[in-house]
């Protein structure tokens, strides 16, 4: 049975089981949690957990309110290998600092059967962070859950693989929840991208940016969400962004609430703005 390796434990986030329990427990606790509806999935980020820890909490603390999971389904962004379809990491395990977490190799079945298009693709996961700053929060809230890693890349039919999951997932009686995995927009020189110049203007011009992006999401608009991507990149995950929403719709959910939205300069202050990443964290719910 293979068992993927943490590859950012100690730098992202602590490579101390006992630090990282530490960090979650204060960020859930800086959260009031206030959800209406059944929440059945949503957006978080995926920086090192000082800069983007407490927004993906929010996420999180949320999804505490609801009934606890069987599996919980990660749509990551990708950034280290070119994927033009999905790749589940489909079997095995995945270890960080509190252990190590089963994955839902029934549901990785029944999805690889299900769509030709989904691949079964644990390499595809390497050295990728998108997914593994999350699955901490997972362990810490929901110690028998199981998960299923899914590299999501922005294309057209991402959406609708996000509905397959949540089918497959129904046909099998699973209690799930889906987290899709995005940072916002990357702003200044280091990015290649500073068309307002560092300072002030700069920041102001990034969460403008972001807040596009974020509309879409709000309004659950898959196809919106990608084409603003890549537009105005403004999001590196809206893959896993339009397969979340994909899922939840299929759920029954049908709007996104804006839980908590941050920047690296606001969350760890360095200066005068200049290199900065916006980070927010929605939540899909029913009526």
């Amino acid at each position: 049975m293979s068992t993927r390796k943490p590859s950012v434990a100690g730098a992202f986030y602590p490579g101390d089981a006992q630090e990282a329990r530490r960090q979650i427990v204060s960020f859930l606790n800086q959260i009031e949690a206030a959800s209406s509806g059944r929440v059945v999935g949503g957006i978080a980020p995926h920086a090192g957990w000082m800069f983007s820890g407490l927004t993906a909490a929010h996420l999180f603390r949320v999804l505490q309110e609801q009934a606890s999971p069987d599996t919980v389904i990660l749509f990551g962004a990708v950034h280290r290998w070119p994927l033009h379809a999905p790749a589940l990491y489909g079997t095995g395990a995945w270890r960080t600092p509190l252990g190590d977490v089963q994955i839902d190799e029934e549901l990785s079945r029944a999805l690889l059967d299900a769509d030709e298009g989904l691949t079964d693709d644990p390499h595809a996961h390497d050295e990728e962070h998108s997914i593994e700053v999350m699955v901490p929060f997972v362990q810490h809230l929901w110690p028998e859950a199981r998960i299923l890693p899914i590299a999501m890349p922005p294309v057209q039919r991402a959406s609708q693989w996000g509905r397959v999951v949540a089918r497959t997932a129904q046909a099998l009686d699973r209690q799930s929840v889906a987290v899709g995995s995005t940072d916002l927009t990357h702003y200044g020189p280091r990015y290649g991208m500073a068309p307002a110049g560092t300072g002030q203007q700069g920041l102001d011009w990034a969460k403008k940016n972001d807040r596009r992006l974020l509309d879409r999401v709000v309004q659950m608009d898959a196809e919106g969400v990608l084409e603003e991507a890549e537009l105005h990149q403004n999001a590196c995950g809206s893959g896993a962004v339009a397969a979340t929403i994909g899922y939840a719709r299929e759920l029954g959910a049908t709007q996104g609430s804006l839980l908590h939205y941050t920047t690296s300069h606001d969350a760890y202050p360095m200066g005068r703005p200049s290199d900065l990443v916006g980070y927010g964290a929605v939540a899909f719910a029913s009526a």
